[in-house]
């Protein structure tokens, strides 16, 4: 079987991977699992757990591809089932949400740095992985894989209003981290 692109999943590939074709599941599997590796990465913070995280996903996606209706793009589908396996996976160990204060992103960036320097973004992800799991959780699904407070609320089993204050005190969280010493330009 060729290589696919992400144009070129449609919906005979789908087809092939419901009635059970192992090269299509496979190049499903390639196509789309360094990004849901780097989702459940963000989410976990932890490399074997991310690995296990986007195994258990693509099972669980193979699984039940009876259920994908085409209506939103496949990969947009395959990320909910993985955002979701990796939240059960924060779950299993028991972490607990905590409060925090109103911040931007760019509040931080403009707080911990000069206007003349320059905002290095791998620190960023360093400080964001430095991160309490339920902080990290709701700043990633936030800011970096686009879900709204609503959403996140539904997805974690909290409000709205508790999904916020997350945010909230997980920017307050990372402005710290990003404060400390050796995080400085």
């Amino acid at each position: 079987m060729e290589t696919i692109s992400y144009q070129d999943v449609n919906s005979q590939v789908i087809d092939k991977c419901k009635e059970g074709d192992n090269r299509a599941q496979y190049e499903l599997y390639k196509l789309y699992s360094k990004a849901m590796f780097n989702v459940s990465m963000r989410i976990t913070n932890d490399y074997s757990e991310a690995e296990d995280v986007l195994q258990e996903a693509f099972i669980s996606a193979f699984k039940n591809l009876h259920t994908y209706k085409g209506e939103a793009s496949f990969g947009s589908w395959l990320k909910k089932i993985v955002v979701n396996a990796a939240i059960n996976a924060i779950r299993k160990r028991r972490s607990e949400l905590v409060p925090m204060d109103e911040r931007t992103i760019g509040d931080i960036a403009e707080e911990t740095y000069d206007d003349d320097s320059e905002w290095k973004v791998e620190k960023v992800r360093k400080a964001i992985m430095k991160l309490p799991d339920g902080y990290r959780v709701v700043l990633s699904l936030y800011l970096l894989e686009g879900f709204d407070h609503a959403e996140i609320g539904d997805i974690l089993g909290v409000t709205e209003s508790t999904s916020k204050s997350q945010y909230s005190r997980a920017k307050k969280k990372l402005l710290e981290i990003m404060k400390e010493p050796q995080f400085a330009v």
